[in-house]
């Protein structure tokens, strides 16, 4: 399958479609700045109200006028243009796709912003893949304010350079052993250097020491088993000339075993209750490294084994960036310390990090759920696959996606229909508003329009994304892929037959296009593809807790596709978060930073005040004039879907973290969400 890297098929269409567009653009500018000088967010009332004779008060006096003016005036040739770029829509591509090579800048650094991914050979214990998707409301300025956001252009390139940086961060999480508490605490991510630390599988939970090199022995001033002030001379870790023993967790380079190491003499001597370390004492030491009782460290770290990622300057946006845009999903440290056993000069204590209470005797965590969760002020590191919504102005996915391309190589974007085509029984003034961003080449890919669109949903195309995405190669040179639908489904509230119609077409061509790229292998292809994982993401428009949304809540798609934030039809896992904001308070100072957000999402009464909730029916207000919410924790209409069983035999996927993230905040009027999928062979590895 050929993927469409340009709108038009010749170039001379290609130029006919933008000289139209030109005649366009002016009337399309004006009409929506006059829009937009009508309708004010909170902010910009909360501005004037301060001062009454600011210039922003000038300002829209003098403009309004001339906008219209000028308006008319474009309006002429806005039609000429218009005459010519409407036949032309008819054979336009339904969506863009984008490879980002590297530059010039970057081969000197020895990789750059969007090389190809590193397919290697898919292992027989699995890997883990990160999915993320937000919705990020980038319609033009004079309808984003009907949402109460404002400045279309800076929105996008602010969510790109905050996507990009959260995803190429190293990240950190203390895991807390307790018999009583697996609630989650304050959960927050960080930028890290990670001098110190091995990278090794997310797989693999072993604990593997840190090969000490000149510059790595610097970073550490003082040794975690002698904090109160020890030397290094006297400490077995930091031996320099003994002999390395191959299971030896202190000298794991070597091939025999070390006379002197204190902890081959332990496992000799068939002790349990002594600590080889700690030879002295018959109960074993908190500050011993080697008993991880009390607090477990996972770091995260850039890894460049799957995809040789960007290396550059430092570059502005959010906190949390670094210097390397590297990431892999897949390159996961876990250094073991007990409670004090971090020196105050180590690098972790630099940094914030991400706390969880741990259940003693689990290898999971937070109770019967078998998976972490959380609410982070950041995207996960190492994000896979990023799906968008509502990213509807042009100007404005132009921006977007170059902000991507700094960290995912291969973006699919302008995805719709504009005009009348197909199933457009209406003009479509907006496309569909999708946009994927992969780390892994995409293979195939395919949009469908919801022909039953209505009211003002109908002047946008929305539809769904499928997209067939290599990930991998067996050891017999089969391709493992995956498969990603984005969807954003009908908005109007009260109107389910319609999302049920919707979910029906959504099943009914995911399977088309799975029996279509199943079909359609070259001849000389004599093994088929072997399926890693199968995933639904995007804005539904409904939750599993309003009364109205009962005929969603109970539809066929939740049999085929599992949702992690579910107990059942009407039922949210007590955990599970709302993504759909309160407008009303976007601008207020508690909710102003992506931190700021993530402490209130984190208590009951802020997550009342700033989340929309099912409504009761009695409509008695709260303290803000809201409605009284009715149950759970606001309404979640942000979906993350997966496939368990019968992509391929004996394969399963099973989730291991889902977040919601507040590094949007400001930005847009949702939380976005993120789950990190295990994808496991039934295999043993050799």
């Amino acid at each position: 399958m050929v993927l469409h890297t340009s709108p038009y098929p010749s170039a001379l269409l290609s130029c006919l479609s933008r000289l139209s567009w030109a005649f366009v653009f002016p009337c399309y500018w004006l009409l929506d700045r006059l829009l937009a000088s009508c309708v004010p967010t909170s902010l910009e009332k909360r501005r004037r109200s301060q001062d009454p004779c600011s210039f922003l008060v000038l300002g829209v006096l003098i403009s309004t006028p001339l906008y219209l003016v000028l308006l008319l005036a474009s309006l002429p040739f806005a039609f000429l243009g218009f005459l010519l770029w409407a036949p032309l829509q008819s054979i336009r591509k339904p969506y863009i796709y984008s490879h980002q090579k590297p530059d010039k800048h970057g081969a000197e650094q020895g990789a750059a912003a969007g090389t190809a991914a590193t397919l290697t050979e898919w292992r027989p214990q699995g890997r883990s893949f990160c999915f993320g998707s937000a919705n990020v409301c980038l319609l033009p300025d004079s309808l984003a304010r009907f949402n109460n956001l404002a400045d279309t252009q800076r929105r996008a390139r602010e969510v790109g350079k905050r996507i990009r940086n959260g995803a190429s961060r190293p990240q950190i999480k203390i895991y807390i052993d307790s018999p009583t508490n697996t609630s989650i605490s304050a959960v927050s991510f960080c930028s890290l250097a990670t001098q110190g630390f091995r990278r090794t599988s997310s797989l693999d939970h072993r604990p593997e020491p840190t090969v000490n090199t000149e510059s790595e022995t610097e970073a550490l001033t003082d040794c975690p088993v002698h904090s109160s002030g020890g030397t290094r001379s006297d400490c077995p870790i930091h031996i320099t000339d003994a002999q390395n023993s191959a299971e030896c967790p202190i000298h794991p380079n070597g091939e025999e075993h070390a006379p002197d190491c204190p902890v081959q003499q332990f496992a000799e001597s068939n002790s349990s209750n002594e600590c080889p370390l700690h030879s002295n004492i018959t109960q074993n030491s908190e500050e011993c490294p080697l008993h991880p009782s009390g607090v477990q460290i996972s770091i995260t770290s850039p890894d460049s084994e799957p995809i040789d990622a960007a290396k550059g300057n430092h570059q502005d946006g959010d906190t949390g960036s670094l210097e390397s845009r590297t990431a892999s999903r897949e390159s996961l440290v876990r250094f073991h310390a007990a409670d004090g056993g971090i020196s105050p000069n180590n690098t972790l204590s630099q940094h914030r990090t991400s706390v969880f209470k741990r259940p003693i005797g689990r290898k999971r965590r937070h109770g019967d759920d078998g998976f972490d969760h959380e609410i982070s002020a950041f995207f996960p590191a190492n994000l896979d696959f990023l799906c968008l919504q509502e990213v509807f102005d042009r100007r404005a996915t132009d921006r977007l996606r170059r902000q991507l391309h700094r960290y995912f190589p291969y973006v699919l974007s302008d995805v719709g229909r504009y005009g009348w085509k197909g199933c457009c029984s209406r003009f479509k003034f907006l496309n569909s508003g999708l946009l994927l961003a992969s780390r892994y080449p995409i293979l195939d890919a395919r949009y469908e329009c919801f022909p039953n669109g209505r009211s003002e949903d109908a002047l946008a195309a929305k539809g769904v994304l499928f997209a067939k995405v290599q990930v991998g190669r067996s050891a017999q040179e089969q391709r493992v892929v995956g498969y990603i639908t984005c969807t954003h489904l009908h908005a109007i509230e009260g109107d389910s037959s319609v999302r049920c119609e919707q979910l029906d077409l959504l099943l009914e061509w995911g399977s088309e296009f799975r029996r279509a790229n199943l079909g359609s292998a070259d001849e000389e292809k004599v093994l088929e593809d072997q399926v890693a994982f199968d995933v639904i993401l995007g804005d539904l428009n409904f939750d599993n807790c309003s009364s109205e949304d009962k005929l969603e809540q109970q539809h066929s798609l939740f049999t085929q596709y599992k949702d992690p934030c579910r107990l059942g039809p009407g039922e949210d896992k007590p955990w599970a978060l709302g993504t759909l904001l309160d407008t009303s308070g976007l601008y207020d100072e508690e909710v102003g930073s992506p931190e700021s957000l993530q402490k209130v999402m984190e208590n009951e009464e802020g997550r009342k005040e700033y989340l929309v909730f099912p409504a009761s029916k009695n409509h008695c207000p709260s303290q803000k004039g809201r409605k009284i919410p009715l149950k759970g924790n606001g309404r979640r209409i942000d979906y993350i879907l997966y496939r368990e069983e019968g992509l391929q035999q004996e394969w399963k996927v099973d989730i291991e973290e889902f977040s919601f993230i507040t590094q949007l905040a400001g930005l847009t009027d949702h939380l976005s969400v993120a789950a990190r999928l295990v994808v496991s062979t039934g295999e043993e590895e050799s």
